[in-house]
């Protein structure tokens, strides 16, 4: 089966060309942001200790699990089967989901801790907050394509 092309495609690609399709480019930018956000949220300081676990959990669970399929789709594991398709788009939209979720929970967190903290500590939860929405947007996106690919395969 022939790679995925940037016009949509049914195929999922393998080798190089993981970095030049269309959505399958943006596991680099979700992996950048993902981290970003599993860092800020490791070193800052949240008021409701349930709020962090949840957003640590969503960071590294889908950190790993994108740094997984990123690896499994370079090496080629998928070979051509349309199962693959279908776990790329039930994966995005969990991770989407699961991104929304934590983004809200620590943007309330982050609100609710602007008296009391020190400047230091409110601005690391503002960008984790920043990151973590860059990152739900970014998931959301592959998503899309991601069902997009699915209904045509």
């Amino acid at each position: 089966m022939a790679p995925a092309a940037a016009s949509g495609g049914s195929g999922l690609p393998s080798g190089v060309s993981v970095f030049t399709t269309f959505p399958d480019l943006l596991f680099i930018f979700e992996f950048i942001f993902g981290g970003l956000v599993w860092i800020l949220i490791a070193s800052s300081l949240v008021p409701i200790p349930l709020v962090q676990g949840w957003v640590m959990f969503v960071s590294v669970f889908c950190f790993m699990a994108t740094t997984a399929l990123l690896v499994l789709y370079i090496i080629g594991a998928h070979g051509g089967e349309t199962s693959w398709v279908t776990l790329d788009a039930a994966y995005h939209c969990i991770a989407a989901l699961f991104y929304l979720s934590a983004s809200v929970l620590e943007a309330l967190a982050t609100i609710g801790m602007q008296e009391g903290y020190t400047y230091k500590q409110y601005h690391e939860n503002i960008s984790a907050v920043v990151f973590s929405y860059v990152a739900t947007l970014l998931y959301v996106v592959h998503a899309v394509f991601s069902l997009i690919r699915w209904k045509s395969s």
